[in-house]
């Protein structure tokens, strides 16, 4: 079923629509929200909240790109998820991919940060435009969707060794863009 017929379900308020979204993209967000948790059950229950804020989003919202609400309605309940059980344990295959950002791009805490999170993103969807489709792909598939090196390696057909230098070289290039653009000293 096309995106815009799953939202007209939406508007029409009709249960088929829920059922619809998770059929298309609900391994997606699933994959995406045990990435970040490290805990199937923690995932099932995003994405059941993911379905939920659809529901109410749904009208008046009409996405663009219903796959990539729905999976950033996912992520950002995951996230929150994620910050409450980061308190009790770790997850160290997340945590291990915000670390290594974490050179490029400060941390919050500041004053100043909601004006600088837009001009940080836009400088990092300059970046990501002016890359090839294999390193875009690379590096969104490790850092907005949390995948494991190995995962990465086996969907490029790259082995994990180059795909852990390509990464380095990319969070390499995105501090010189982030600091020839004054994002960072």
């Amino acid at each position: 079923m096309d995106d815009s017929d799953i939202i007209a379900l939406f508007f029409e308020r009709s249960e088929r629509a829920v059922e619809e979204l998770a059929r298309k993209y609900g391994p997606a967000a699933k994959r995406l929200a045990a990435n970040i948790l490290g805990d199937g059950r923690d995932a099932e229950e995003c994405v059941s909240d993911g379905y939920m804020a659809l529901w109410n989003a749904i009208p008046p919202e009409r996405p663009a790109s219903l796959g990539g609400y729905f999976c950033r309605t996912v992520r950002n309940i995951a996230a929150k998820r994620y910050r409450v059980n980061a308190a009790q344990k770790r997850n160290c295959h997340y945590d291990a991919a915000l670390d290594e950002l974490a050179e490029c791009v400060a941390a919050p805490g500041g004053v100043e940060d909601e004006l600088n999170a837009k001009e940080l993103t836009a400088a990092i969807d300059r970046f990501l435009d002016g890359l090839d489709y294999r390193d875009r792909y690379i590096f969104m598939r490790r850092y907005w969707y949390g995948d494991d090196l190995t995962v990465i390696a086996n969907e490029t057909g790259l082995a994990k060794r180059r795909v852990s230098v390509r990464l380095f070289r990319l969070r390499e290039k995105l501090k010189d863009q982030l600091v020839k653009e004054g994002m960072i000293p």
